[in-house]
């Protein structure tokens, strides 16, 4: 087999899916806001099961709800079948996966959703079947062709089962009114996540002393604090502790350059330097940094006393850029 026959079957296999996922377009009508409405009227969980592929599908649905505002996990209908039926629990509403509607493991689930009056939203090619009879809400998919040449693999279905979840998911996410920050509370180990943190969040999480000196420190007593500090630079501040200035390696250097090697500090310095309020967000503070080509900043109080130091390389280090 030639690598361009390999690119051939490739290309014929994504070419497959997205017909498919152009009939599911096409297809979406008011089955799905009734599933929205039906899950925006619980504060229960919602609980996807599906069995195989589908049932990976499911998982990933589940995830994508749970962290955008709608409580959400998998129940495998397998354990359901032997005690896991618990976790359904009035007002919870179920998601049922099967494209072909007749996964033997699911019959148990559909059986006790129906004795119990849980809400149904099943999601199958074939609204005859048992999952689509059973189903209070019927999420029908069109009846497409698998990508496999065998026509077996599940693939055209998974795919289209996963887009009509994520469907799904950013519809009630939207009717929520779900936010960034939102999503970033639900993320914290996530780049996104930190960079909704506040400075104030930032700094509660590093300790480091800050490198500060007041406006009598020597040109000496500068680079020592500098060199000390490991942030490039030092805060001045006056006899209240409010920062008045800010020196960089870089001042020093010009300084050292121009041969003012006994300039005092407030010759040296930026007099009133960018500072950050605690409450700003570290995707602000990183636009800043980057827009006003700037390595470093002190969070300081109402009363112009710093913090802390948030710097460019740590956040780089971090993650956070």
């Amino acid at each position: 087999m030639t690598p361009e026959s390999d690119l051939d079957i490739a290309r014929n296999v994504i070419r497959t899916e997205r017909n498919a996922l152009e009939q599911l377009e096409a297809s979406l009508g008011q089955s799905l806001v009734d599933a929205a409405n039906l899950i925006l009227a619980t504060d229960r969980h919602v609980i996807v099961a599906g069995v195989g592929k589908s049932g990976h599908i499911g998982q990933k649905i589940a995830a994508s709800l749970a962290s955008t505002g709608t409580p959400s996990f998998f129940l495998h209908p397998t354990e359901a079948s032997h005690g896991d039926l618990g976790m359904i629990v009035p007002g919870s509403v179920v998601i049922a996966i099967s494209y072909s509607g007749e996964s033997r493991e699911l019959i148990d689930l559909l059986r006790y959703c129906k004795g119990n009056n849980i809400p149904l939203i099943g999601m199958t090619r074939a609204a005859e079947s048992s999952l689509g009879r059973f189903s209070d809400v019927l999420l029908e998919m069109p009846s497409v062709p698998e990508a496999c040449p065998n026509g077996l693999a599940p693939t055209s279905s998974t795919t289209m089962a996963l887009a009509l979840g994520d469907a799904l998911t950013i519809v009630l996410m939207a009717r929520r009114g779900f936010s960034r920050e939102d999503f970033g509370s639900r993320h914290p180990g996530g780049k996104l996540g930190r960079t909704l943190q506040t400075a104030g969040d930032y700094i509660s999480e590093h300790k480091d002393a800050l490198p500060l000196v007041d406006t009598s420190a020597s040109f000496e007593q500068l680079i020592i604090a500098i060199s000390e500090g490991r942030k490039g630079c030092v805060g001045v501040v006056d006899t209240d502790g409010r920062l008045i200035g800010m020196v960089t390696d870089g001042d020093l250097r010009r300084a050292m350059l121009a041969g003012r090697t006994g300039a005092g500090t407030q010759e040296v310095m930026t007099a009133n330097p960018r500072t950050l309020q605690p409450d700003v967000r570290m995707m602000t503070v990183i636009k800043s940094f980057s827009e006003n080509r700037i390595s470093n900043a002190f969070v300081v109080n109402e009363n112009g006393k710093p913090l802390g130091l948030v710097d460019m390389k740590d956040l780089f280090a971090e993650g956070y850029v």
